[in-house]
């Protein structure tokens, strides 16, 4: 067989938001097979067996099939590439800890061009995922080898630089279960959790309630301790020390044994345990002092250390750490049994998916003093059977949150609040957690800010606990999901002058709106920006908003076909019309929309997103918009000039709301309730008076488009009416549809 070209990659790109695929954000690839559209995968030889042994997962894709090897079924009857390219990314994603199970490919208008899409949720991660992807298939077509496994490190190795870490997805993953909307802040664990004025922000484990006051006092050890002490939590004796000599004039006065650590220094780095000799403390000194601005000599507690999340004053997890050993064969060095014995665990490693560690020793000054206090050194060989301590309390990652006696949790909870964190690790080293301190001698050694969870979430043995849900409950009460209003208004025909009625009248009900249109960006009534902000990138700026609590974003077929929308769910959803779309857009043409179908399922987005409890705004003299009716979550409300139209005397009889026009005044009918409300036609005077340049694309259905979304907030009829007599019409020059 002869090779094949490389099936082109035209176009990529990333839709952040919903779009007319899915309500996630997706990588779109505009793909052409070239002289593969000829030959579909059962007219390769071979094709399946390589591919299926390169892949031997892709067994579990049920495609459209519906069951487990539909995907291979569809490989034997025959596919076409663009499809199997999308079936390789996605396993790929799987096998790189990044679980995706949405995907599509459809043919275009052009011959041997797709459009195929799959879930990203990290840009960079996706894209690194597509060129493997591309690069393994066109190796499979043509009997190449191709390394798999290095594949799979790439994408895994990109995941950890871009992606969040697992603390802080932990914490999203628990929002989102909550419907609670996050927005990523930087490149790193920032989170915005909630929408404008009612947001969160989270970074880690660290929210915008840690107190800095507090992470001060955290990583002074020596002023941790003495607060703690001064409420009665048990806490090792101990001072700082001036030098070596003085460590061991301290360990001398507080009595032997003793711990020597750096007062502010994290993650255990330089802690040294359990030392009896003048030698010891010296050599132990030296490695705090390089890790902490000073040394800190204390009492040593006998017992294994654990670690208590603190949530909110309450205990929500706890872990207990375990020595790490080895044994003598007479053969072998310590460095070649710690990595028979210990760094073979599978679950060690050294990214943060794995629980425990992976040892180096070389690189452990803690661990080369502990066992030259054994007289050994990483090179030399024990005798057969001795047990040669590696690491003390190194493995803080065994569950026993079940077993804390609710004493042990009242002093842990005492000491978080002592110190003010709302979120903190709390160390305490004990010989029996379901003990109290006072028996078993214990004591809380330190009290961290920015706590990890992996060990909680992914423990080298036990249950895993739910401490992402835990912060999320600590933050948001269980009736409150972090939104603030968000109306959504789509269509081709003054969609920002419905959008700017929208928003005088919820400034009129007391609302700090933030407004993203073509004719702008607003802060209540004042202009921001003057240039076109009906885009994702100004909506997204609205919902970063602290000073914002109700918004509303304007967007055209473009936009959600270049962006997606920049809210996942909204309160009001509007769409005014599919007429003339198609020929006022020409930039449609760019995405392969060239009819109403095609443009049906592009806005329908604004639709598919509206909250359960939300409303759907739909111009009844749209039979396609009538039609969309049924996509909404939520409830729906017409409106059309004629108010006698079938589609809203059928939604009447059924108790549903509608606005129509009557004697040049909008008219809010629900059921067979019927109230009088603005005067349509005084504002349309007013827009012609204005000398607006906008005022051709002003028409009586576009007042009630925005009368219905009001309505459908919650604004009074008469607070309608009086606002509609109130807007005045700017003089700004019409802005063309982007």
């Amino acid at each position: 067989m002869s090779k094949k070209e490389d099936i082109k990659l035209l176009r990529i790109n990333y839709l952040r938001g919903p779009n007319m695929w899915t309500y996630r954000p997706v990588l779109e690839v505009w793909l052409d097979l070239g002289e593969l559209e000829d030959f579909p995968s059962n007219k390769l030889d071979g094709f399946t067996a390589r591919l299926t042994t390169a892949l031997p997962a892709l067994i579990e894709h049920h495609c459209g099939v519906g069951e487990r090897g539909g995907f291979l079924q569809r490989l034997e009857e025959g596919t076409w590439m663009g499809h199997v390219l999308e079936h390789v990314v996605i396993e790929l994603l799987n096998l790189s800890g990044m679980p995706t199970g949405f995907g599509q490919t459809r043919s275009t208008s052009q011959h041997g061009v797709y459009r195929m899409v799959f879930r990203a949720r990290d840009e960079q991660v996706a894209r690194q995922a597509l060129a493997e992807g591309h690069a393994l298939l066109m190796a499979t077509i043509n009997s190449e080898a191709f390394d798999v496994p290095a594949a799979v490190t790439r994408v895994r190795d990109k995941l950890d630089d871009c992606y969040l870490g697992p603390s802080t997805a932990a914490i999203v993953a628990a929002a989102t279960d909550r419907r609670i909307p996050h927005i990523r802040l930087n490149d790193g664990n920032l989170v915005q959790l909630g929408h404008g004025a009612r947001q969160r922000r989270i970074w880690t484990a660290e929210t915008d309630n840690t107190s800095a006051i507090a992470e001060g006092i955290a990583r002074d050890k020596d002023l941790t301790k003495s607060l703690l002490k001064s409420v009665g939590v048990p806490v090792p004796e101990g001072s700082v020390a001036k030098n070596a000599e003085h460590a061991w004039d301290c360990a001398e006065d507080i009595g032997l044994p003793v711990v020597v650590k750096p007062s502010d220094g994290n993650h255990g780095r330089g802690v040294t345990l359990d030392l009896r000799k003048k030698e010891d403390v010296i050599a132990a000194f030296k490695v705090a002092d390089a890790h902490g601005s000073e040394v800190l000599v204390e009492s040593y507690i006998p017992g294994l250390e654990h670690r208590l999340l603190v949530v909110g004053g309450q205990v929500v997890a706890a872990a207990r750490g375990e020595e790490a050993r080895v044994v003598g064969d007479g053969k072998s060095t310590v460095q070649q049994l710690v990595d028979t014995q210990i760094n073979t665990d599978p679950r060690r490693g050294t990214t943060e998916e794995f629980p425990l560690n992976r040892l180096t020793l070389a690189e452990d000054e803690v661990i080369l003093l502990d066992l030259e206090r054994q007289g050994l050194a990483i090179d030399a060989v024990p005798e057969a059977d001795r047990r040669v301590l590696i690491q003390r309390n190194g493995n803080v990652s065994n569950d026993c949150t079940a077993d804390i006696h609710p004493e042990v949790a009242h002093a842990v909870s005492l000491a978080a609040r002592v110190i003010g964190l709302d979120i903190a690790g709390v160390d305490l080293v004990t010989t029996d957690i379901s003990k109290p301190l006072s028996e078993t001698g214990g004591a809380i050694v330190e009290v961290n800010a920015g706590p990890g969870l992996l060990m909680h979430l992914k423990p080298a043995a036990g249950a895993p606990q739910p401490v992402g849900q835990a912060i999320i409950d600590h933050l948001f009460a269980d009736d409150d999901n972090g939104r603030i209003p968000v109306v959504g208004v789509a269509g081709s025909r003054g969609t920002h002058t419905v959008s700017r009625l929208v928003a005088w009248l919820l400034h009129l009900n007391g609302r700090h709106v933030g407004l993203a249109c073509r004719v702008g960006l607003f802060l209540g009534t004042r202009r921001v920006e003057s240039r076109d902000s009906a885009n994702w990138d100004a909506a997204h700026r609205l919902l970063m908003n602290r000073g914002v609590d109700a918004t509303v974003i304007e967007n055209s077929a473009a936009s959600i076909l270049k962006d997606g929308l920049a809210y996942d769910r909204c309160q009001v959803g509007v769409v005014t019309d599919m007429d003339g779309s198609l020929s006022g857009l020409p930039g449609l043409a760019h995405y392969d929309v060239q009819d109403e179908a095609q443009l049906y399922k592009v806005m329908r987005t604004q639709i598919d997103v509206v909250l359960s409890e939300g409303v759907a705004v739909l111009h009844a003299a749209v039979p396609a918009l009538v039609e969309m009716a049924e996509l909404s979550d939520g409830e729906v409300v017409l409106y059309a000039l004629d108010g006698t139209l079938p589609a809203i005397h059928e939604h009447r009889a059924k108790g549903g709301r509608a606005v129509f026009l009557q004697g040049g005044a909008a008219v809010l009918a629900q059921g067979q309730s019927e109230t009088s409300g603005a005067n349509v036609e005084s504002l349309l005077k007013r827009f012609a008076a204005a000398g607006s340049g906008a005022a051709a694309e002003v028409d009586a259905a576009i007042v009630l488009a925005a009368v219905a979304a009001a309505w459908a907030m919650n604004i009074s009829p008469e607070l309608i009416s009086a606002g509609m007599d109130t807007f005045v019409p700017d003089a700004a020059p019409a802005v063309a549809a982007a």
